[in-house]
């Protein structure tokens, strides 16, 4: 998930970015294309998931307490994206901010707190975690 968050987020930006040109970023079109490349976020990842499962023995499937932990442990870690991105958001409403600024912080810490997940459960499995 974490690997995908970035490669759409990256194209997200690279799109909006290069349709900017020299007109200022809150005038470029990117509702077309946040959608988009969120649909295709979520889309690549269950698909990658469902690729995995049917690639993974039955045996290996069958989560653990550990693997349950860890999960519970990358989400605690990771929702502070996702509260710093709401509070960011809604400042920025209060401060009459372009619509643009605010879907774009708010796609931002949904694609920081996917990250963070993957990381954050990459580490405990790597390198432990107390529980």
């Amino acid at each position: 998930m974490g690997l995908v968050t970035v490669v759409t987020y990256a194209i997200y930006a690279i799109v909006v970015l290069s349709r900017s040109g020299s007109a200022p970023l809150t005038e470029t079109p990117y509702v077309a294309t946040l959608i988009w490349t969120v649909v295709g976020a979520i889309t690549a990842s269950v698909a990658l998931e469902v690729v995995v499962a049917a690639a993974t023995p039955k045996a290996e499937q069958h989560k653990d307490q550990r693997d349950t932990e860890i999960d519970h442990f990358g989400d605690r870690i990771a929702q502070s994206f996702t509260v710093i991105g709401g509070v960011a958001a809604m400042v920025l409403a209060m401060a009459d901010a372009d619509q643009f600024w605010i879907a774009n912080t708010i796609y931002l810490a949904f694609a920081l707190t996917a990250v963070l997940n993957s990381i954050a459960r990459i580490a405990a499995y790597r390198w432990g975690f107390q529980g």
